[in-house]
């Protein structure tokens, strides 16, 4: 078997037509240590289900995608926002319990993207920042870290009103770091002229709480979000990134996390296998020692 990085975690989505018995056999197989988990997976087979099959599996929990979508202005909607986001609070900490030695209690938040019919941008984000006061109590209660990930900008309207490291640090920095951090995303922010000393930011302040990675290649797919290709086959510079990430700190699991429509096409064990391929050759050099042959 190739040597696959120790690092390396398989988030979920990148298996996204694997139901979550499949993508735990599958990463298990292919020699990788860690997955990272999405809801609607796991709650297809129930809460307590899901933590004895990842229990059983053997791999580290990484990080639980995804909580956030909470822009929209106070009512019934958000209230229901608020509350979805508590559950994944408590699915986030059991999933964390049933992982192995090394997982990581640690829940993605997607800001969301602008109310129906509105254009306030500004007060989008206040409302971003409002949601996590109001969350945070129940994360460090919890012993969960809540993930701000910005995403690049083509999604501000619809998916994410927080578009750059930079804003996702602003946002955090009221709250402890083991309360709210951020996610480092390449997909999202390798455009960013300001990345890399924001990645210094945020090491400075403790709040990288996940590094994902896949790389970005153009032309965009017809629906941008499923875009995303394995580390190496596109632009993105992961030599630079991924050392201003470990100079800043970091020395968690590296999620892979990937939409493309024909990758998902692809058998699980064969994406499995081509993603710790590309781990390899585009990530790991950077991360200095790594795997002996396995």
């Amino acid at each position: 078997m190739t040597a696959v990085d120790p690092r390396l975690s398989i988030n979920q989505a990148t298996l996204k037509r694997a139901n979550l018995a499949e993508a735990l056999r599958a990463t298990a197989d292919g020699g990788v240590q860690a997955i990272g988990l999405w809801r609607e997976p796991v709650n297809e087979v129930g809460l307590s289900t899901a933590a004895k099959m990842l229990e059983g599996s053997g791999l580290r929990f990484t990080t639980h995608c995804r909580g956030g979508f909470f822009t929209i202005p106070e009512g019934p909607g958000r209230r229901a926002a608020i509350d979805d986001n508590r559950r994944a609070i408590e699915e986030t900490a059991t999933l964390a319990a049933a992982g192995a030695d090394g997982s990581t209690a640690i829940l993605v938040l997607v800001a969301g993207g602008l109310p129906e019919g509105s254009r306030d941008l500004i007060g989008a984000r206040s409302r971003v920042r409002d949601a996590l006061e109001e969350l945070a109590p129940d994360a460090a209660a919890a012993g969960v870290t809540l993930a701000i990930e910005p995403l690049h900008p083509m999604y501000a309207s619809d998916r994410a009103v927080v578009s750059t490291l930079g804003q996702a640090l602003d946002l955090a920095a009221d709250f402890d770091p083991s309360v709210v951090g951020v996610t480092v995303d390449t997909f999202h922010i390798w455009w960013d002229p300001q990345v890399l000393e924001q990645i210094a930011r945020a090491g400075r302040d403790g709040r990288i709480a996940t590094y994902q990675v896949c790389d970005w290649k153009t032309p965009l797919a017809a629906d941008v979000l499923l875009s995303r290709h394995y580390p190496g086959d596109g632009v993105i510079d992961f030599a630079s990134l991924t050392s201003a990430v470990v100079e800043a700190g970091y020395a968690g699991d590296i999620e892979v996390e990937i939409f493309n429509e024909d990758i998902w096409a692809t058998a699980p064990d064969e994406v499995v296998r081509r993603t710790a391929e590309g781990f390899g050759a585009a990530v790991s050099p950077s991360l200095g020692a790594t795997v002996d042959s396995a």
